[in-house]
This record gives structure tokens, sequence and C-alpha cells, in this order.
């Protein structure tokens, strides 16, 4: 078959069906998805067709479209947004401004993967906890926790899309001398104030699993201003060599090698976190359409909080999309049974799963409560009365471009009938 006939083929696939036909799920209304046609496929195509199989000119071009998009210096791509919190953890470290034992602080509601980097890496989380409202990290309880010998560094996380008050955040860490990681796994295109976040801190981290704003499948990405952070990143990503060499071929040397392939010299212990070709070309793909996905998202997530009546208001509290400081992006719809409701999330949850739409718990809620933390290094900022709370009544619903008007209206009165 002929390319010109194989590409043709590929638009009119993508043209004659819908999302719900290429991609049958278990549920009605799932929590998420991959949005995106023949160009995606197509970029694939070619990265194999010309023998584009590692780390070559499309992850170079990536990394540039999706930097400029948020408005960074400097992007090194990876294979998932953990790998990328590990790089920017270990790029500090490396440089000096972080060691073992320093404590990092984290909000006490998210995932996994912000906490497990700081103890692996033989530093001490500090779980601050969240605001209700926003689910983001409380400024007040971050200032409260910080230790001025021991705390170094902050961990912000927006969840759900939602943009942190950065403006405090960044304040706070100016006073007391802190490095900033900002967690942008859930929030591709937000901004906070106007300017997007993953350009607040000294880095920023990003997540292209399948089910987030946009995707590579698998794949993360670091960003960063920092001359200094990206050189260190970018070692770590590949093994710890040493990408700085400028020079002859085969002309590195020192105390104990001579005239030496550069290629093979690695001054730092690193990692195989790399980003193949492949996913790259279709992240560009993705990248592309990101506004026009993330506009989707919100409304839908505009559908629900303009439909949901006093009768589900008074049982459940729903995001606000009212505050102009705020561009949120909806990685999913957060629903919070309130306390005096007569409901329980149990019910609720089993309810909307029994009628075909999928849910999820606030991630890991109230961390330290996990059992990989209880033993595990860390220290916890007070009672954390909001992440437990929501660590109990919490749960998220999806509102991504793969859902309808008739989904989100079947979703609206499927909540009614669960109450």
């Amino acid at each position: 078959m002929e390319l010109v006939e194989l590409y043709s083929n590929l638009e009119k696939y993508f043209r004659e069906s819908d999302h719900k036909e290429r991609h049958p799920a278990k549920f009605r209304v799932p929590i998420g998805g991959s949005f995106y046609d023949e160009k995606e496929v197509k970029a694939v195509l070619e990265c194999y067709l010309n023998g584009w199989l590692s780390t070559q000119i499309k992850v170079v071009e990536f990394e540039k479209i999706f930097s400029d998009y948020i408005g960074a210096r400097h992007a090194v791509a990876v294979n998932s947004g953990t790998s990328a919190n590990i790089l920017a953890l270990n790029a500090l470290m490396e440089a000096g401004d972080l060691k073992k034992g320093d404590e990092v602080i984290v909000p006490a509601t998210t995932f996994v993967t912000v906490v497990s980097p700081v103890v692996q890496l033989g530093m001490v989380p500090v779980y601050v906890d969240v605001e209700k409202n926003s689910l983001n990290i409380d400024p007040k309880e971050v200032e409260r926790a910080i230790n001025r010998e021991k705390t170094k560094a902050i961990m912000v996380v927006h969840t759900l899309g939602r943009p942190a008050q950065m403006d405090k955040i960044m304040e706070i860490a100016k006073k007391y001398n802190l490095k900033v990681i900002e967690d942008c796994c859930e929030a591709h295109g937000a901004a906070f104030k106007d300017k997007k976040v993953g350009t607040f801190g000294d880095l920023a981290t990003f997540s292209f699993y399948v089910a987030h704003n946009i995707t590579t499948g698998e794949g993360g990405t670091l960003l960063t201003n920092s001359d200094k952070y990206h050189q260190i990143a970018a070692e770590l990503r590949e093994f710890g060599r040493f990408k700085s060499y400028q020079g002859e071929r085969f002309g590195y040397s020192d105390e104990k090698l001579k005239d030496y392939d550069e290629r093979y010299v690695f001054h730092r212990i690193g990692y195989n976190f790399r980003m193949a070709d492949a996913p790259a070309a279709f992240g560009i793909e993705q990248v592309k359409k990101l506004d026009m996905l993330n506009e989707k998202r919100i409304q839908n997530a505009k559908f629900y909080t303009d439909n949901f009546d006093d009768e589900l208001k008074k049982v459940f509290q729903f995001p606000s999309l009212d505050d102009s400081d705020f561009f949120q992006v909806f990685y999913a719809f957060p629903i919070v049974i309130k306390s005096d409701a007569q409901i329980s999330r149990t019910k609720a949850v089993r309810y909307l799963e029994s009628k075909g739409i999928e849910t999820r718990a606030l991630f890991c809620s109230s961390l330290p409560d996990q059992p990989c933390f209880k033993n595990a290094p860390g220290r916890t900022a007070g009672l954390l009365p909001v992440s437990r709370f929501l660590r109990d009544n919490a749960f998220f619903i999806g509102c991504h471009p793969g859902i309808n008007e008739n989904d989100l209206s079947y979703v609206i009165e499927t909540l009614k009938k669960s109450i």
C-alpha cells in the first residue's frame, strides 16, 4: 500500500467514526480518555518509517513546542511525570540546594508520586493541609509548617487543574529562601493571574499519561528557566552522561581517563528516563490541540455547575468557576459531600458506578494515612482536618472532551437520584 493511500484511509477512519466507537469503555461516562485523530497516528508512523526510534529529533522538537507554550526556557522530556518529579528533586540535590535529611513541604492531599520521590531520595516530607474549596495546599498552613533549620523546599500541586495561590506561596518561599517545585501533572495550560502554571517556581513537572489533558501515552517533562538545573536534569535523565563536554572526539581526559570517548563519560549517578521519538511526535500534535481540549473541559464543567440545582447543592460541594484569577483546566470534576449530608461517599459512588458513571477517590487524600507512608520518614503539620475530611468524603468524575451534553445531563440526573 502506498503511503498516500495509507494516510488517506487513516483520515477516512477518523472522519467516519466517533470517539466512543474507537474507544469502547466499561462506563457510559468514564473518568478520562485519550483524544486524538489521524494527525497523531501519522506522526507516530513517520517516526517508525524513518527509523526515529530513540531520543532524537522529535523529542527535541517536542521539548521546544511545549516549553514555548508554557513559557519556560528549557524542557527535559522524560518517560513519566513520576520521573520528572524525581529529576526535579535530584537536580536540586546535585546543585547543592537540597541534601538528604532536608524537609520538603508537600500537600497532604495529592497523588502518591509527589511524595514517594522525596522519601526515595532520602529527604523528609512535611504534610501540610489543603484548602477545602480549592483542594490545593493552604499557604497559611505552609508558613506554619516551616522549620527554619530543616525546611528547604515546597512542592506545590495544582490539583485537578486548578492553580494554587502562587503569589502567596512564592512570597513565603522568598521570605524563607525555599526552592519551589510546581507539580503541574494535572494542569496543562492552567494559569494564575494570566501566568501559566509551571513558570512560577524553580522547576516544574508535567505528566502526559493517557487520562491527562494531553497525552503521549506515557510520558512527562521537566521545565525550568535555569540553565544550571536544565543541564543537570538532562544529564540525570540519560544515565548521568557528561553532556557539557566540548572538544574533539575521543578527547576527554582526567586523572584516570586519557583521550577517552566522551560519549561514555558519566559524571553523575543517573537514570534512564528518556522519552522516545514516537511518543514525542504524538505529543507535538497534542500540544497544538491543548487549548481546544481545555476549552471543552471548561465548557463541560460549566454545564455541570450551571445545571446543579439547590437540592444537589445542599448535599454536595462543587468547584466554583467565578474567580477570574484562576484559569482552571479541569483534569476532572471534584465533588465533596457536605458534613451535614445524609449520605455516605460509599453509597454515592457505588450508585453512580452502578449506573455507568465512573468515579475516583480524591487520589490518596490524606497521604500520611496511606500504608506505604505510615512507617516512612515524614512530619505532619497539625491534624490535617481538611485533608482527612476529604479522605472520607471527596471523589471526582469526568468532564473531558469525550463527554457530550447528553452524558452531562445524565450525570446530573443520576446524582439527584443518588440522594
